[in-house]
């Protein structure tokens, strides 16, 4: 199925979508309310949509696209909870395709650095999904978020112990700070060149283990934090015995032991050619949120290791 040609707004957006709304998804997660306040500083009407929200969007619902999508120039897709899932690749393809149908000028897809196995076949299926109609595809693949050791996924533990469990022992890693990422991202969704039908690895400026990781920011805050390491099996028993679905556990996992093998430890070069500055490094990051108390002792906890187990997700 293809796009409707005889759209009568197509010529409006070839690309850069003029003052057409962009859709965020995921507007309320990491990244979406990021980049939705990036579109907003530009003077981009903006449409960020959740479960929640004023215009209510879900993934699993496909009756909730269309509100969504109605009058839209490009959209930032970030599936929930995670692109590795077995639902994402036929969900985003439905998506992209109802998206060209519509008239969308440009999807702008969040997706993981080195997750050829776990993520590809969503990419390929919204590259697909596209082909041959108006509308470009952008695929972003970010390394792992500095932000998962502030908010939600890694933060619980430390808080609470002072310590980080996870796997991924000395493998080092150039966390993408999330405001790089947000800041590429509203260009991408509204810039007439540099961006379409590409794929761009977006990573911090320098390989950081977990280690150098809690080393930098027990400087920040001036409590000690400590890195433990376990293996992906001793991690993922963790996480169910807290809760998790088994299933999710399961990709995690697979995200785990793909994305940690070595093959991310060189940083690139894309942040700093797209903005014209360099990334944003591990340290300042973790100034940041020390200032911003992220991990401050969580009441009714001690700093002493070992008073919580480690909490984990995807990359958001």
């Amino acid at each position: 199925m293809t796009k409707d040609t005889t759209n009568p707004t197509q010529g409006e957006q070839s690309g850069q979508n003029g003052r057409r709304t962009v859709l965020v998804t995921g507007g309320t997660g990491k990244t979406g309310r990021r980049v939705a306040a990036r579109l907003r500083e530009r003077g981009v009407p903006v449409r960020a949509v959740s479960r929640s929200a004023e215009v209510p969007f879900d993934w699993s619902e496909p009756d909730t696209w269309e509100a969504a999508l109605d009058g839209v120039g490009a959209a930032y897709l970030a599936y929930a909870p995670d692109i590795s899932m077995p639902g994402a690749a036929p969900d985003l393809g439905a998506f992209a395709r109802r998206a060209a149908q519509r008239g969308v000028g440009r999807v702008v897809l969040l997706s993981g650095r080195g997750m050829t196995e776990t993520a590809g076949p969503a990419e390929r299926a919204v590259r697909e999904a596209v082909e041959g109609t108006g509308t470009e595809w952008v695929i972003l693949r970010g390394d792992w978020f500095a932000q998962n050791f502030s908010e939600e996924f890694f933060a619980e533990e430390m808080r609470a112990a002072g310590t980080f469990t996870f796997p991924g022992g000395e493998v080092p890693s150039p966390f993408i700070d999330l405001e790089d990422l947000a800041e590429v991202a509203a260009a991408a969704l509204t810039a007439p060149e540099g961006y379409a039908g590409q794929v761009h690895e977006l990573t911090g400026p320098r390989p950081v283990t977990y280690g150098q990781a809690m080393k930098e920011i027990s400087a920040a805050t001036g409590r000690e934090f400590r890195y433990v390491a376990v293996s992906t099996a001793a991690y993922l028993d963790l996480l169910v015995a807290q809760g998790l679905p088994e299933d999710f556990a399961r990709m995690f996992g697979a995200v785990i032991d793909e994305t940690l093998d070595g093959r991310n430890a060189r940083p690139t070069d894309t942040v700093a050619r797209l903005l014209g500055r360099p990334p944003r490094d591990f340290a300042a990051y973790a100034a940041r949120a020390a200032a911003e108390h992220a991990w401050d002792p969580a009441p009714g906890h001690g700093t002493g290791a070992g008073e919580a187990a480690g909490q984990g997700g995807a990359r958001g």
